[in-house]
């Protein structure tokens, strides 16, 4: 898969879970995504780490 491609897939399922969040709140469950965002934040920093490493590894591989 390339690079553009893994980073369309990544990019779209963030923001498939944010807009998921969002319609809960808008069908009344009360979900306070502003306290979730601020005790989970580091989370996204580890997956994008992790994405471009295997995304690294990977092109290395096929290279050789």
């Amino acid at each position: 898969m390339s690079k553009g491609k893994q980073e369309s897939l990544f990019w779209g399922f963030i923001l498939l879970v944010i807009g998921i969040l969002f319609m809960l709140r808008n069908f009344g469950i009360r979900i306070d995504i502003w306290h979730i965002f601020g005790t989970y934040w580091p989370l996204i920093l580890v997956a994008i780490g992790l994405k471009n490493i295997i995304y690294y590894i990977s092109m290395k591989n096929r290279n050789e």
